[in-house]
């Protein structure tokens, strides 16, 4: 009988066996000790590398768990092996074994062959292959080596990229999506419990969320509609109903850019929640969200963050806060920072979280109260600054230089709303049915919106936002 598993159960069911032969009920006899007995067991993955000393023929063998070392001795399985190329999908028949390669002489392509599974949780077990069945012909050699860590390493971003879909095959380069995914199993499990809905709102619209020029303009049966630029609207009307709503969705921004730092194509992890107080509630909840989120990452994810060697944060109750108008000071006085903008722009997003990281141990910080002229219509005016500006209850954190969030409370006044929308310049009736749920009656209400992509950047220390988006789109690149 041939038993199917994952390689990720390889480790255990070997030592199952071996406990199970301890007891006298698989047969064992000397030069047979560490197998799995007399069971087969197959293996359904890809060939990822293979290195031929002559008499013996050593396989790394990927599925979607991990990664193994296959042996081959016997010489008609070596010529089944020497027709096929890297990456052919097989069925791989076999029994598994404590792997033996320090008892057989060392050698510098054994080494090797060993470096691709040095970081796998079956880099202590061995298949001794029996049979293989290739499920795919005629295949080519892959531009690219996919297995060694070094050689991804050292492609270019613009290789990386223009053959993502190999390169995605990669061990390490899985691993940004293992965490990406583990970040929104956490990010769901922590806003169900605190009793949220998940919504999916629309991402073709009628008109912009953050007015301006960055949009994406579709022809839409004959009308003009744009690609939306985040959930803000339906979010908002859906506290009417929900009360508490969040969503994990793509955005899209026409930014012309091609920077580390931006996309205009990303998924955003958004939240909204009614009857707040202020933007602290706001801030309240997202710290222990993202509490949660590290928590989670720490347990689930060990193995995916020792390839990056990524520190996660240890978040606290609370994390430090400082006004926009403080955060410009501080680091004019003290680092001599200089901008022409009314934000803080990179270089100050750096030294900002680097200084709060000096004097507080923390690598983020909440930069609040923004003027309420470069915050959306939206955002709730707050007081005034030392300017005279009008202030807004909203705010950014930065995480490790560079800004994740940004966030605040909503206007619910349905006048005062309007009057918000007419001081833009912009026409209220061309958002009649976002101010309908205003007319008739919205709580005090704020939430906020996480960049994926960033958060994995920062989180991973990667160079790039580019190397965080599963197929990235921005000024240059549509494909692949």
């Amino acid at each position: 009988m041939v038993t199917s598993i994952k390689l990720m159960e390889a480790t255990q069911l070997l030592a199952q066996s071996a406990q199970n032969s301890a007891h006298g009920s698989v047969a064992d006899s000397g030069s047979n000790a560490g197998k799995a007995g007399d069971s087969i067991v197959r293996i359904k993955g890809h060939l990822q590398s293979m290195r031929d000393l002559g008499q013996i023929m050593f396989l790394i063998v990927r599925d979607a768990s991990a990664t193994i070392q296959v042996v081959v001795t016997e010489a008609s399985l070596q010529e089944q092996m020497r027709l096929l190329t890297n990456e052919t999908p097989c069925y791989f028949e076999g029994y598994l074994q404590a792997q033996q390669v320090k008892k057989r002489k060392e050698t510098k392509e054994s080494a090797e062959s060993q470096q691709a599974t040095s970081v796998s949780p079956t880099s202590e077990v061995e298949l001794v292959l029996t049979r293989v069945e290739a499920l795919a012909s005629g295949l080519h050699v892959p531009p690219i080596e996919i297995g060694k860590q070094t050689k991804i390493d050292n492609l270019s971003a613009s290789t990386l990229l223009d053959y993502r879909p190999l390169t995605l095959r990669n061990e390490k380069v899985r691993a940004i999506f293992k965490i990406e995914a583990e970040i929104l199993k956490a990010f769901r499990h922590f806003l169900n419990g605190k009793n949220f809905i998940e919504i999916h709102s629309p991402k073709i619209v009628a008109t912009g969320t953050e007015g301006g020029a960055q949009l994406f303009k579709i022809d839409y049966f004959g009308r003009t509609a744009y690609l939306a630029q985040s959930p803000q609207f339906y979010k908002q009307i859906m506290v009417g109903a929900f009360e508490r709503v969040y969503e994990v969705g793509p955005v899209y921004r026409a930014e012309e850019h091609d920077t580390t730092r931006h996309l205009n194509e990303y998924i955003s992890l958004d939240i909204e929640m009614g009857f707040v107080e202020s933007e602290q509630d706001v801030i309240a909840m997202q710290i222990g969200l993202l509490r949660h989120i590290m928590e989670h990452l720490k347990e689930n994810c060990q193995r995916e963050l020792a390839m990056y060697q990524a520190v996660v944060p240890t978040i606290g109750s609370t994390l430090p806060q400082i006004r926009l108008e403080d955060a410009q000071q501080l680091l004019a006085s003290k680092y001599g920072w200089e901008s022409e903008s009314a934000d803080l722009d990179g270089e100050g997003e750096k030294l900002l979280t680097s200084h709060f990281e000096k004097e507080e141990g923390i690598d983020m910080v909440y930069v609040t109260d923004y003027p309420h002229s470069i915050r959306p219509f939206y955002a709730m005016p707050g007081a005034p600054l030392r300017s005279g500006e009008a202030g807004s209850k909203s705010f950014d954190l930065l995480f490790r230089g560079l800004e994740i969030t940004t966030g605040g409370q909503r206007i619910h006044e349905y006048e005062q709303l309007k009057q918000s929308i007419a001081s833009r310049g912009l026409n209220p009736e061309d958002f009649n049915d976002y101010l309908l749920c205003f007319k008739h009656g919205m709580p005090p209400h704020g939430g906020l919106a996480i960049g994926l992509e960033r958060l994995a950047k920062q989180l991973l220390g990667l160079p790039s936002v580019k190397q965080t988006a599963l197929f990235p789109r921005d000024i240059n690149r549509i494909t692949p």
